[in-house]
């Protein structure tokens, strides 16, 4: 194995310390064991075991991280094929095939990846008296909440792998990874839906992070009840944004509870198969936002930057790189960059009857330059959606339709209406988030009971 990793050129770079080149490593110091060689001194068969075992167990977890099962083995190293970012993969991110020297060298790849795929690990199990790659090699995966896994990552990765396992050659081999590459793109990006940013010491260089959000909410338009034209006015400017026409930065104001927060998760889920992919960025996190765009603005993805319940105080001063980034930076915002915001103000910046005191008159016209600054934060959003909260007709309507998707819920609708109006006295009043909270606690009593 040693020698086949050896000679990968495109795909070698795996990081720190990959399971692949530690096993490699384990499987040439058994060979040098068994020839006498006098460098394999240094240790013995149960040193070997022991180092073995270690990155059985490393498969393992990350088995368990992303829910593989099957032949573990396989699923590693088609996990290592999407995730691993270089000169091609990159290249080939969602986009069509194109003939190129560089494909000469990863059909190279691709041969070694082939045999990997197949590699016999009988003479070193029998050699030390194991039997662990057999058994990751049949793996039965108990079942585990999902909670517990990225069920996209494993659906993905497990079909990836069982079609690489069945190809016969390396053509076959190669076209099946670049379609996965062509549709999905590599890396984190290709595999997850959403992301958060975080700082990262590199060298004792401050840096950032952007990582992957597992077990996303699944939520769709669908499950939003009511705002039809709110959802509409979201749909229509992410659809020009993700089929590259000009679109604009988005902010959903409201009251809470209305699904401004809904909205924007449920659009990266209807347009993930486009390319969407959505990046939380927190409001203390603003100074790193030209950051974030530096690292995504190259990629072949649509990004959404959210920003959520997104408000400043008078003495906050953060909503200044925003307004930078947004409008009015040198650096022009990329093409494949958005940012959508939700907050209970629409003005986004506290403003106080003293932000008058500037007031003066200028051709007929007053003029506070306070209040001003304060609203060119807002007005740097092209889009402006106002979701207000619904009516006690709206609510009632709201519950009525979240109850029909619970259907152990058998309840007139009389007594529903009389329970859910009873809720809302001593919840904030009628929201869609009231609502959802009420037939939440309904159907839990109905199981419990």
């Amino acid at each position: 194995m040693h020698r086949l990793c050896s000679h990968l050129i495109i795909y070698s770079d795996f990081g720190e310390d990959p399971i692949l080149y530690r096993i490699a490593g384990i499987i040439e110091d058994y060979e040098l064991l068994v020839q006498g060689d006098p460098k394999a001194l240094e240790f013995n068969e149960d040193v070997l075991v022991m180092r073995t075992y270690r990155e059985v167990k490393r498969l393992l977890d990350l088995a368990t991280a992303y829910g593989f099962d099957g032949n573990l083995w396989q699923n590693y190293l088609t996990w290592l094929l999407i995730t691993n970012e270089n000169s091609f993969t990159l290249t080939a991110e969602k986009r069509t095939l194109q003939d190129g020297s560089v494909n000469t060298f990863v059909k190279s790849d691709i041969a070694i990846f082939m045999e990997l795929f197949d590699y016999d690990f009988l003479p070193l199990e029998a050699g030390l008296g194991i039997d662990a790659f057999s058994t990751l090699t049949h793996y039965c995966a108990i079942e585990k909440r999902e909670r517990m896994y990225n069920r996209q990552v494993s659906e993905q990765v497990r079909a990836l792998s069982a079609k690489l396992a069945a190809c016969s050659d390396v053509n076959e081999f190669f076209d099946a990874l670049y379609s996965f590459y062509e549709a999905h793109g590599v890396g984190i990006y290709a595999v997850n839906r959403a992301f958060r940013v975080r700082d990262i010491d590199i060298d004792g260089r401050r840096d950032i992070e952007i990582y992957p959000i597992h077990n996303t909410d699944g939520v769709l338009l669908t499950d939003l009840v009511g705002y039809e034209s709110q959802k509409e006015r979201l749909v229509r400017n992410t659809r020009a944004f993700v089929n590259g026409l000009p679109a604009n930065n988005c902010l959903l104001y409201g009251e809470s509870g209305t699904g401004k927060s809904t909205a924007i998760k449920a659009i990266a889920n209807e347009f993930y198969d486009s390319g969407l992919r959505l990046i939380e960025l927190y409001k203390h996190q603003c100074r790193e936002l030209s950051a974030v765009i530096s690292q995504v603005k190259t990629r072949n993805y649509y990004f959404i930057i959210y920003m959520d319940d997104l408000s400043f105080e008078d003495f906050e001063t953060e909503y200044k790189y925003l307004k930078a980034v947004i409008e009015g930076g040198v650096e022009k915002k990329p093409d494949n960059v958005l940012i959508y915001a939700t907050s209970n103000r629409r003005h986004l910046i506290r403003e106080n009857w003293s932000d008058r005191d500037d007031v003066e008159m200028s051709g007929g016209m007053h003029r506070s330059d306070t209040m001003q600054e304060k609203l060119s934060l807002f007005n740097r959003f092209g889009v402006a959606i106002q979701f207000g909260r619904p009516d006690k007709n709206g609510y009632n309507e709201i519950v009525k339709a979240l109850a029909k998707r619970q259907p152990g819920l058998s309840i007139s609708e009389d007594e529903l209406m009389q329970l859910a109006n009873r809720w809302e006295l001593t919840h904030g009043g009628v929201s869609g988030r009231a609502a959802r909270q009420f037939i939440d606690y309904l159907a839990g009593e109905v199981t419990e009971n």
